[in-house]
């Protein structure tokens, strides 16, 4: 059996790591979360965690990367599927409302990250806010939005309506989200058609 090497096992710990406080933040929150408990979960010790991540916060850093990568390559898979730009973007928001819908979203990108991580979490929506603009301006160059319209401008105001429609549909009652998702997605759709120019 070939023996892993160094490297290789310091990869497996942080993967151990992030991917159990993603199930802890998601599930308990980051406060209620104890670094005892979570390392114990894998076999691991609070040495290992802060050699990796240098402390609790860190952790939760690497997981918000991870959950924003997994989020950034669905929705670049979503634009991937349309020619026109502006039905990409409608599509997009509706995919971003839907998936952003996961527990461990709602708790760990909305709700503890801007609390423990602002600086991350400002990076993080400014590089969401320059996808849509690039989807925003080719839309533009093609004639599919008004001349005179900021795709950056546009882009930043977007990105606030839907986090709040994503933290909206959650906030409803389980017998209530289907629908109030359903809305929303709707909703969504009729913004971003909204900024069609007139043929």
């Amino acid at each position: 059996m070939k023996r892993r090497s160094r490297a290789e096992m310091l990869d497996r710990t942080r993967e151990q790591l992030i991917a159990a406080a993603r199930d802890y933040f998601g599930t308990r929150g980051y406060a209620a979360t104890s670094m005892d408990d979570l390392t114990a979960s894998v076999g691991l010790t609070r040495g290992a965690l802060y050699h990796h991540f240098g402390g609790k916060s860190g952790l939760l850093e690497a997981v918000v990367r991870v959950l924003d990568d997994e989020l950034c390559t669905q929705l670049k898979a979503v634009i991937r599927r349309h020619d026109d730009p502006l039905v990409a973007l409608a599509e997009r928001s509706c995919a971003y409302i839907e998936l952003t819908q996961a527990p461990e979203f709602q708790r760990i990108l909305f709700t503890d990250a801007p609390a423990v991580l602002p600086d991350a979490v400002e990076a993080s929506t400014a590089s969401c806010i320059r996808s849509m603009a690039e989807i925003l301006a080719d839309c533009q160059d093609r004639g599919a939005i008004p001349s005179a319209a900021s795709p950056e401008a546009l882009a930043t105001m977007l990105n606030g309506a839907l986090s709040d429609a994503s933290r909206w549909v959650a906030a409803a009652s389980p017998a209530k989200r289907n629908a109030r998702l359903d809305v929303a997605k709707q909703s969504s759709t009729t913004l971003v058609a909204g900024l069609r120019a007139p043929s």
